[in-house]
């Protein structure tokens, strides 16, 4: 089966450009395409996790991947998603942000021989000048247009500060230079990321009246639409040192029934026709599947060792409990 088709069987794709180009690209061309990932914690978390899953199915069909370290854009913060301004974080924690990134990342992605590309576009936003900038990128975005993004309508009522406003169009010109700079002609990210996703390829196609294209994955929440990778402790991360590796699976081990089969699709490599017979198990049996995916997500994160050690841990843990209910 051709990447493409695999990511819409496992359920990632929600919004894209032009699908049946997009589809006919990865399924029939070798493509480079970027992620962003802003550095604004000092590890990845659940939510990035999905990213790089997806990065590596691509990686695996022949595609190249840009991880691109959001150094400038992290100076300024992305509003999507929040109802208040993020707090602005020095240089310094950008640059140690961005190393805890650097290193987390290799474990899923080859960068290897050139198979893969990260860059920080500190390298080129901190060296911008403003006034040749307005006139060079700003003159081709409507304010208007801007305003319907639903990243800043949800921040309207609140008050949306000029500099978030220009995140748009840091991201959007991140998008044109990769584009010259490595032929990157792909974009890709959360479905929150739709409008500054759709203001890069039209600003590519204003500047250098060039074809570009952008798709968006599912983001993993709840049948509730609340957003997975929350507990009462925090933010589940992939650093072991902030949520470690027995909690890590617990997790995905607890997480409702009517989760787990979407889960395995979208952040493990666990075959369909596998899927196909757990997502088959009904009642105390879906506790199979459960282990299946937290197993599985472990493993990947943490290595076979340490997804072993935790499986034994937990299945130690339930067995004492189900010992203390008789």
């Amino acid at each position: 089966m051709k990447v493409y088709d695999i990511l819409e069987q496992r359920g990632f794709i929600a919004q894209s450009t032009d699908a049946q180009k997009i589809k006919h690209l990865l399924n029939n061309e070798k493509v480079t395409f970027y992620i962003g990932f802003d550095p604004t914690a000092d590890s990845l978390h659940v939510g990035h996790f999905l990213q790089l899953i997806v990065m590596s199915h691509l990686q695996k069909a022949g595609h190249k991947p840009i991880a691109l370290l959001g150094g400038g854009t992290a100076m300024v913060g992305d509003p999507t998603g929040k109802t208040d301004m993020r707090r602005i974080m020095t240089r310094e924690e950008i640059d140690y942000n961005a190393n805890c990134f650097k290193k987390q990342m290799s474990k899923f992605i080859d960068f290897s021989d050139d198979n893969a590309i990260m860059v920080d576009n500190y390298e080129w936003l901190s060296k911008l000048e403003y006034i040749p900038f307005l006139r060079d990128i700003g003159m081709h975005f409507s304010v208007n247009r801007m305003l319907t993004a639903e990243c800043f309508k949800s921040r309207m009522e609140k008050g949306l500060s000029f500099i978030e406003f220009n995140y748009m169009l840091m991201q959007s010109y991140d998008f044109l230079l990769l584009k010259r700079k490595y032929g990157c002609k792909l974009q890709l990210g959360g479905d929150d990321q739709w409008s500054n996703i759709i203001q890069g390829v039209d600003l590519i196609r204003r500047k250098d009246a060039d074809e570009a294209f952008g798709m968006t994955f599912n983001l993993l929440t709840t049948n509730e639409g609340k957003k997975m990778g929350k507990t009462e402790k925090g933010a589940i991360w992939l650093d072991e040192e902030k949520t470690s590796p027995f909690d890590f699976y617990q997790y995905w081990r607890n997480i409702d029934d009517a989760e787990v089969i979407k889960c395995i699709k979208l952040l493990t490599f666990v075959p369909m026709d596998q899927i196909e017979e757990l997502s088959a198990l009904k009642d105390k049996e879906i506790n199979k599947a459960k282990e299946v995916l937290a197993y599985e997500v472990t493993k990947i994160v943490h290595g076979e060792q340490k997804a072993s050690a935790a499986q034994d841990s937990s299945r130690a843990l339930f067995s004492n409990i189900g010992q203390a209910d008789d």
